[in-house]
């Protein structure tokens, strides 16, 4: 995984408009090297246990509630499904077709 990037992002933010509290975080991490990218999708439920006003929120400040949120191990397990699929793509063990020519 040495030369794979991993990217977390959020996505989107959903709030209760009466207090401005966030209640879920939409967020993406995607992996790529050189050559090859692959991504994920997920959403965190905070049910407002995030009081910064929504105006003052960061991105880099999200994503590292996200982080702790998911715990090392999760977030070692979406990395490692990640360097997978990019591995898969480098050097493919599965494939399809058919073996009499094409139209």
């Amino acid at each position: 995984m040495s030369d794979t990037t991993f990217t977390w992002a959020v996505s989107n933010l959903e709030r209760n408009v009466a207090d401005g509290r966030v209640t879920t975080v939409h967020y993406t991490v995607n992996a790529s090297n050189d050559t090859y990218k692959a991504g994920a999708y997920g959403s965190l439920g905070f049910d407002g246990e995030i009081t910064t006003p929504f105006s003052e929120l960061t991105e880099s400040q999200v994503v590292s509630w996200v982080l702790e949120a998911l715990g090392e191990e999760k977030v070692t397990s979406v990395c490692e499904a990640l360097q997978s699929q990019l591995d898969e793509q480098r050097v493919p063990t599965k494939a399809a077709g058919v073996p009499w020519g094409q139209g």
